[in-house]
């Protein structure tokens, strides 16, 4: 096998069943690139926040899209924090896009259309060299639908509730668990109706319900994946 044989990895699934942590350190393993879709999506929806593009949760969606063009975001690697960040216009906006006021508008935002299409290009240029791992809702449906393994990851609502509580609550903010877990349902609803890119297991996606798993139990089994596809590749 070449050493030099990489592929393209996506990972899919629910919101706040670890995806990010799970590829984080999935990329740092392998020495891919690590691509955080969802902070793409919650980027857009900050600026719609900031710009009076969102009012009492119902986005403007023409004047979202007559302005996408104006919304320029990327990825730097911050070597103190040991963590890639994002960047939205040049600001580094990694903290404030994880808060509730972000979380509760993403869904809808990420249901336009023209504003999928406009990061599903972004993503895709971004793995066009392979060696890349990335996380999402339509990684393997639709950005890579060739992608040479895909993983679709899920846990109960009320796991996902919780493990999204005691990270907001580490992080000092006052949340109650049962917003959170209404959060989480609703967005799993959103994301599986919504008309453009619904969230959906790939037919070739392997699951990996992670309800019970730690996240270096989890880590073990996905490099254990990457390993079976990258020797098939090379036989």
């Amino acid at each position: 096998m070449s050493e030099n044989k990489k592929i393209v990895i996506a990972v899919d699934g629910h919101s706040s069943c670890g995806k990010s942590t799970l590829a984080k350190a999935l990329a740092s393993l392998l020495n891919y690139a690590y691509i955080d879709t969802g902070a793409m999506y919650r980027a857009v929806t900050l600026y719609a926040l900031r710009n009076g593009l969102i009012n009492n949760g119902k986005v403007d969606e023409a004047g979202l899209i007559a302005q996408l063009d104006q919304i320029k975001i990327t990825f730097r690697y911050n070597e103190a924090a040991g963590k890639s960040e994002t960047f939205l216009n040049g600001e580094n906006v990694e903290e404030e896009i994880r808060q509730l006021p972000v979380s509760r508008n993403v869904s809808p935002v990420a249901t336009i259309g023209e504003v999928r299409k406009h990061l599903v290009a972004l993503q895709q240029e971004m793995g066009k060299d392979k060696g890349i791992v990335m996380d999402g809702r339509d990684i393997g449906t639709v950005v890579f639908p060739d992608a040479e393994l895909k993983i679709y990851m899920t846990a109960s609502p009320e796991v996902r509730a919780q493990r999204r509580y005691d990270e907001l609550k580490a992080k000092g903010e006052d949340v109650s668990f049962e917003e959170i877990k209404a959060n989480v349902v609703e967005r799993d609803y959103i994301d599986e109706n919504r008309e453009e890119s619904p969230l959906r297991k790939a037919d070739d996606a392997i699951v990996l319900d992670n309800s019970h798993l730690t996240p270096d139990e989890q880590l073990e089994w996905a490099n254990e994946k990457v390993m079976e596809r990258l020797n098939r590749n090379g036989n």
